[in-house]
């Protein structure tokens, strides 16, 4: 129905919880013994201050454009207004890549972690994909979570933050017993070394922080649904980073405390592994950690289904994608086509194994610098082009912020390049990011040639205006 419009259901706990799970995910359960290894227990502290800074900057431009254009597929519209038609859909369309990659490795991290709850559960093999056995029920526990995530998001998205709110309570209950535990039980002298190959340590775990924190970014993509003050949506957003940038360096603080460098480096969890050593080796409160690692797994899944489907629908809306892709649920009110589009793509992950998945993640995470550097070029763009325009959510020396934010983006994007230690593998990463730019290339043209580029346009700028409107009044 043309009438119909998102709800706007979300409060102060809903986005924050929605924001900090979809940051926080899994890495902080697998990969913090590699932070450790790689840079030493107070150069990972480092790294993720230097990093979680950076994702400030970005943050912060986020922030304001947010709070002045609250509108579904948010990113959508900043470049539109900045840039025109085109870079907006480029954006976009990179933002989507990115969602949808976080959400594949999700129905993959699940039935990882199950494995140390219930060990040798993984049986009944299928195939070899790329050196590793894909066996049923792995696979099984994976789809089935991934028909679960999709119907929560189905339903609406008041259970959608309702589920999330509950899940990021455990994950807080896991860390904070995790913190406090290592702090009575651990010694600064298991610490040591606290450098690991000085700056170039630093650097290595610099360069992984950026995705980390990739989920902030939910935030603008739901911002038609959020029932607060326009300022808000800004405070909120910066909000979740801090909190997200506190827990990573509690985490490292509290594995490095508790376990020795030998015992990291022989660990397939450190952090349920710290958890049970720093409670006397109790299995049980391992258990508990890997279960608010679960929560971490489930509100990630949560929060990046509710950002991709809404630039889906975005995009739908404005022409750019199928109109099929724009409908709204009758009853629950939400992009119920965008959402099982999603469905479709990441219930097959599974099928693919583990190490397919890790160029989808690594493609994934180019994208969404992408699209972090065109956002702060919008930002800037903005604040020349359109200076009378409201926000409620006003930087103070905006554009030094701005061009920071731009310069980061752009310094991450090098990383991924060729010849670079973390560049992009080829043939498989980069055919990933070509073919995601050849299907984004024939939906736009398909789609703009049946709805006319005066039609797209004409959209934009109508949702433009009654947002400023409504801003005004």
């Amino acid at each position: 129905m043309e009438d119909q419009k998102l709800l706007k259901v979300l409060g102060n706990r809903d986005v924050l919880a929605l924001a900090f799970g979809a940051m926080i995910g899994w890495g902080w359960v697998v990969t913090a013994g590699l932070w450790i290894t790689e840079a030493g227990s107070v150069g990972a502290i480092i790294a993720f201050l230097i990093g979680g800074m950076m994702v400030v900057f970005v943050g912060l431009t986020y922030a304001e454009l947010a709070s002045a254009i609250p509108l579904a597929g948010g990113e959508l519209f900043y470049t539109f207004k900045a840039m025109g038609r085109l870079p907006s859909f480029i954006t976009t369309w990179a933002i989507v890549l990115g969602y949808v990659s976080v959400v594949a490795f999700e129905a993959v991290a699940l039935p990882t972690v199950f494995e140390y709850i219930v060990p040798n559960y993984s049986v009944g093999y299928m195939y070899t994909i790329a050196g590793w056995d894909v066996n049923f029920t792995w696979v099984a526990v994976g789809v089935l979570g991934s028909i679960f995530i999709a119907w929560v998001n189905f339903k609406g998205i008041k259970l959608a933050s309702f589920v999330t709110f509950l899940l990021t309570l455990l994950i807080i209950i896991a860390g904070v017993l995790l913190i406090t535990g290592s702090s009575i039980a651990g010694n600064a002298a298991n610490m040591q070394p606290l450098f690991e190959q000085g700056s170039v340590g630093i650097l290595i775990v610099l360069i992984m922080t950026p995705f980390m924190f990739v989920g902030f970014d939910i935030i603008p993509q739901a911002a038609e649904e959020i029932n607060l003050p326009r300022k808000r949506i800004g405070q909120l957003l910066i909000f979740s980073v801090i909190l997200a940038i506190v827990w990573y360096i509690a985490i490292i603080f509290g594995v490095s405390r508790v376990l020795t460098p030998t015992e990291i480096n022989n660990s397939n969890l450190v952090t349920a592994d710290a958890m049970a050593k720093a409670f006397g080796g109790s299995k049980m409160m391992g258990n508990i950690l890997v279960l608010g690692g679960v929560g971490g797994i489930l509100t990630s899944w949560i929060g990046f289904y509710v950002g991709g489907s809404r630039a889906i629908y975005a995009l739908a809306k404005a022409g750019m994608l199928p109109a099929f892709l724009g409908d709204l649920h009758p009853k629950h009110n939400t992009p119920h086509k965008a959402i099982m589009l999603i469905a479709v793509l990441t219930t097959m992950a599974p099928l693919f194994g583990r190490p397919a998945l890790v160029w989808l993640v690594d493609a994934g995470g180019l994208a969404l610098v992408i699209a972090w550097f065109m956002v702060a070029a919008s930002f800037l763009i903005l604040r020349k082009k359109a200076p009378e325009m409201e926000r409620p959510f006003l930087l103070r020396g905006g554009n030094v912020v701005g061009w920071v934010a731009v310069l980061m983006s752009v310094g991450i994007c090098i990383l991924y390049m060729p010849g670079m230690p973390s560049a992009l593998i080829w043939p498989y990463e980069w055919v990933i990011v070509i073919v995601w730019a050849l299907l984004g290339t024939i939906f736009y043209k398909v789609s703009m040639s049946k709805y006319g580029t005066a039609n797209s346009d004409a959209h934009m700028n109508n949702e433009l205006d009654r947002i400023f409107k409504e801003g005004n009044e």
